[in-house]
């Protein structure tokens, strides 16, 4: 069992570089799929997402190559399975990204359920209808997905999603980037993965447009070459990073990062009393004085993230006043409150509103991760608590952050990892 114990109030201060984003990374990864030749894919975020992502395409047969920590050579042109490992599947939420890109490469596909992180269901009714359009025939039994077309090759088609979702216009894009025709989707996301997937594609050979408003072309092509493309960072790490040096307050310098897509992030934590300046590259964040309260509804891009949001109430505990929190895209992503009143928080949940008191403190206190976001926001709140914090089921929080441990402990933070024997293994020892 990993825990990681945290001794809070220190204050920050130092350089962090952000990594590859993984929103973009798991999805970008079987997109290689499509490809007849070898995919270089560099600045590759080196966590447990997009281990399992690799190990996915390995067992249908893909050839990879580690060229550096974060740049591998994918060359999926032998892969002749359509139908993805059960076990490995059911542990990863993007596993559905795999239906598109097998469906498009192959015109079958079979791939379970997705798994990942439990903050509601997580319907894949715009999914199917994209690739019903397109001339698939779709059904889930036995906790598969089972799609397959009648002539081996999706059909151009047109589609309007009834709901903005990142997953269903990835996923239609992949199915789409070599069916026979143009494919058009309407009220599509505009999420900055949304754009890094297409922009792959493109560089493979693809032909999208559109992609970063809310209707997107795809023409369809018949094969697609290999190539080399560089992830872009990652959006809510560099979120999570200005987050932790709000709450545990010092000076953090955050590089690799692409300012524009952090404004609808940056603004907020202005509006808080936070200082942060912009560069090419980089932000430099300073909390010297008092938080103030903020009112925040997630939305999808330009909006507020969703997977900020957690670690946005982190801050808001400690923050002047009271604050309210509308999550406007999953229904269940407040289960982390009950571990933030261990350590002394008050926030009132009602349905998709949580009110934040601030008192400005906190106390440490054995945690646990419930997901990979709220893991995050588990971590900032320890950083800024009064005596030490234990986090527990710390796989959530590496599902999603490389080195976190590190990056934070280079900037000053009392952080620390620890491994002991799980329950399991002590049975087994006394036995």
């Amino acid at each position: 069992m990993t825990k990681y114990i945290i001794r809070g109030g220190n204050p920050l201060h130092g350089e962090v570089s952000v990594s590859g984003a993984k929103n973009a990374a798991v999805a970008i990864i079987p997109a290689a799929l499509l490809v007849e030749g070898v995919c270089r894919i560099e600045n590759i975020p080196q966590i447990s997402d997009v281990t399992l992502i690799l190990n996915i395409l390995q067992e249908l047969g893909a050839d990879i190559r580690v060229v550096n920590r974060n740049t591998m050579d994918v060359d999926c042109s032998r892969i002749r399975n359509s139908r993805a490992p059960y076990e490995l599947m059911r542990k990863i939420r993007a596993s559905y990204y795999l239906i598109g890109s097998l469906l498009g490469r192959f015109g079958s596909a079979e791939v379970a359920m997705p798994g990942g992180c439990d903050f509601g269901v997580r319907p894949i009714d715009q999914h199917i209808k994209g690739f019903v359009a397109m001339g698939a025939s779709v059904e889930v039994r036995n906790g598969f997905i089972h799609a397959r077309t009648e002539n081996g090759r999706l059909i151009g088609a047109h589609t309007y999603l009834d709901v903005v979702s990142v997953g269903a216009t990835i996923n239609i894009m992949l199915a789409a980037t070599r069916a026979r025709g143009m494919t058009i989707i309407e009220n599509a996301a505009k999420e900055p993965h949304v754009v890094d997937v297409a922009n792959f594609l493109n560089s493979m050979g693809a032909d999208i447009m559109g992609a970063g408003t809310d209707v997107i072309k795809i023409r369809g092509v018949e094969t697609m070459r290999g190539g080399t493309y560089s992830i872009i960072p990652d959006q809510i790490e560099a979120g999570t990073y200005i987050a932790a040096a709000a709450a545990a307050g010092g000076e953090l310098l955050i590089r690799n990062i692409i300012p524009k897509h952090l404004e609808c992030i940056t603004a907020k934590f202005q509006e808080m009393g936070v200082e942060v300046e912009e560069q090419d590259d980089a932000l430099r964040v300073c909390r010297s004085g008092p938080l103030q309260r903020v009112n925040i509804k997630t939305m999808p891009y330009p909006g507020f993230p969703t997977d900020m949001q957690p670690q946005m109430a982190a801050v808001l505990c400690l923050a002047d006043g009271t604050s309210v929190i509308t999550e406007g895209v999953w229904d269940n992503r407040y289960r982390y409150v009950d571990e933030f009143k261990r350590m002394g928080a008050r926030i009132q949940v009602d349905g998709k509103v949580a009110v934040v008191e601030g008192t400005g403190k906190l106390t440490g206190a054995p945690i646990q991760a419930c997901d990979l976001r709220a893991g995050a926001a588990m971590v900032i709140a320890g950083l800024a608590a009064q005596g030490v914090t234990e986090i527990d089921h710390v796989y959530h929080i590496e599902r999603g952050y490389e080195d976190i441990v590190g990056k934070l402990t280079g900037c000053g933070a009392d952080i620390r990892v620890v491994v002991t024997p799980d329950d399991e293994d002590k049975q087994a020892q006394v036995g």
